[in-house]
């Protein structure tokens, strides 16, 4: 689920705080002149001395503190003044660029300016329809720029939208109260809890004790735990940036394996692309595995198109092709893909001493668990409950906050969760008035022209549309964002086109899970997985540098 703001914040946040599988407390991928005033928590690493190796060792500098390093900048200055004269002072990186990036900013605001008042309005539509049609697109279109970060395009389209007359303001801020925007706000709290307890991080290492004796079977173990928390923490990037990405790479340097490095192709690069791809398929299989799927099932009932009992209904569809999927996966990757280091003997003896160092589980390990247990038990049998799915969260959420596993703090520094309450408001209501509007049924009824001028029959049609639907995700960097764009459109195409309308709205759904893998900015999960290994690489040749490697 996941807006490219909060893999930022996940990839950041991995690449800067010592993790339960990171390296040892002292090792920082940013100069510091001071430590950081907190206890780490414990560490599955032993002593660098007694450092055990899974079959191919890693030089022991990369487990080693680092010395106090000298900025590099006041270093060489100093170097160049060795006569007794005062170094020249420090020059001062350039201030970051402030407002709107100017050739993104005007090709996003020419194209809506050309839709507005170049191309002749069709006599279906009517003004006030063609003008929002203008104003989406613009945004749209900023948010693939990114001329602005994405929260501010889209106030910016909101406030045009209101400005202008076309919608008035109660109408422009009606999404804002929509239940599935708050279910996907009050996700990002809940994976925030599973990061802050450490109980994902418990979870996950389980597995490997259990099924890491090998390569093979250590990429089971990351995918089976991904599978099990996906429905009880409704963030694929969460997932990835607090529990899976430390863990991956603890155990990549382990066994000597670098990023951006040949050593990476020993174990690291097979279980990044392991685990990269099954989270996919874990989004896929449960209906609260990720934020857009409940957005996707939104936007089909604002078409007409009602899933009963939508948790069960949607696990009872998703369930085999994603198990097949999940089951496949690492066994494909190590027959095309496969990894130089073929048995990892120390791995589990490794999360052994992690569990060991860790603890019994804790109080709020304990609430957690009961927390999504319940809301998971609510979310499924919230129809014969008559409990809404949101109900069921703000239920969860409210316990959380009464037991003391989040504070109101937590909530609010969640930046992430506000963002997208934000921007995601904003494209929901736009496309929802496109809806009411008449746009989206004139677009669909023009395809639906043109589908039946090929005589095409819907199960042709199904497939030219899905196809296309899955391959302009190339064009996006979020899935939340090809949802609030595009989905509805696509849908009433299909619709138009004569396919079933729960086939078309499901497929779909599953295709957003999917194609959030096909690029390393296509999701959040992509860019947390790519991003904090490339850092990663930067920083291991920093150490050996430092240490004249």
């Amino acid at each position: 689920m996941e807006s490219l703001a909060l893999h930022c914040s996940f990839a950041a946040a991995a690449a800067t705080t010592t993790t339960p599988f990171s390296l040892s407390p002292g090792i920082s991928l940013h100069f510091r002149s001071t430590p950081i005033p907190k206890s780490p928590p414990p560490s599955i690493f032993p002593p660098s001395s007694s450092f055990p190796a899974l079959r191919s060792p890693l030089n022991s500098l990369l487990f080693s503190p680092l010395p106090k390093r000298r900025n590099p900048l006041l270093f060489l200055t100093r170097a160049t003044s060795q006569n007794g004269k005062d170094p020249p002072p420090q020059t001062t990186p350039p201030p970051p660029p402030q407002g709107a990036k100017l050739l993104p900013f005007l090709i996003s605001i020419s194209i809506g300016l050309i839709v507005r008042f170049l191309i002749p309005i069709p006599v279906e539509v009517t003004l006030q329809a063609w003008q929002l049609f203008a104003i989406f697109l613009s945004t749209i279109t900023g948010l693939v720029l990114s001329p602005l970060p994405v929260g501010a395009w889209a106030f910016l389209g909101l406030t045009t939208s209101i400005v202008t007359g076309t919608l008035p303001f109660t109408t422009a801020f009606g999404a804002f109260t929509n239940e599935v925007i708050w279910l996907i706000v009050i996700s990002f709290f809940f994976a925030r809890g599973f990061v802050k307890t450490g109980l994902g991080d418990r979870i996950a290492t389980y597995f490997v004790k259990w099924l890491g004796k090998s390569t093979l079977g250590l990429s089971y173990g990351l995918t089976l735990s991904e599978a099990l928390i996906a429905p009880a923490m409704p963030s694929t990037t969460a997932r990835a940036g607090g529990v899976f990405v430390p863990i991956i790479k603890s155990l990549s340097l382990s066994a000597g394996s670098r990023p951006g490095d040949p050593s990476s192709r020993k174990l690291g690069s097979y279980l990044v692309q392991s685990q990269f791809q099954a989270s996919t398929n874990s989004s896929a299989l449960f209906l609260t595995a990720s934020a857009q799927n409940l957005l996707c099932l939104k936007l089909a009932e604002e078409l007409g198109i009602i899933i009963l009992n939508p948790w069960v209904s949607w696990f009872k569809a998703a369930s085999l092709p994603a198990l097949v999927s999940l089951l496949l996966t690492p066994l494909i990757l190590y027959k095309f893909y496969p990894p130089e280091i073929k048995d990892t003997p120390d791995a589990p003896a490794m999360a052994a001493k992690k569990l060991e160092q860790m603890g019994p589980v804790t109080k709020n390990e304990w609430i957690m668990v009961g927390t999504m247990l319940l809301a998971v038990t609510l979310w499924v049998c919230g129809d014969t409950l008559g409990i809404p799915s949101v109900v069921a969260a703000m239920i969860g959420l409210s316990m959380l906050l009464l037991l003391g596993v989040l504070d109101w703090d937590d909530c609010l520094s969640e930046k992430s969760a506000w963002d997208t309450l934000a921007w995601f408001a904003v494209l929901v209501g736009m496309a929802g008035q496109l809806t009411n509007l008449g746009i989206v049924s004139w677009m669909s009824g023009c395809v639906a022209k043109s589908l039946q001028s090929l005589s095409l029959s819907w199960p042709v049609a199904f497939v030219v549309l899905q196809a296309s639907y899955f391959l302009i995700h190339y064009l996006f960097a979020s899935q939340t964002g090809h949802v609030g764009a595009l989905y509805s459109a696509f849908l009433a195409m299909h619709l138009a086109a004569g396919v079933p309308g729960v086939l078309a709205a499901m497929a779909l759904a599953y295709n957003t899970n999917l194609f959030g893998s096909i690029t390393h900015y296509s999701s959040g999960q992509a860019a947390v997985y790519y991003g904090v290994f490339l850092r990663f690489c930067w920083f291991s040749i920093l150490t050996l540098d430092s240490n004249g490697g």
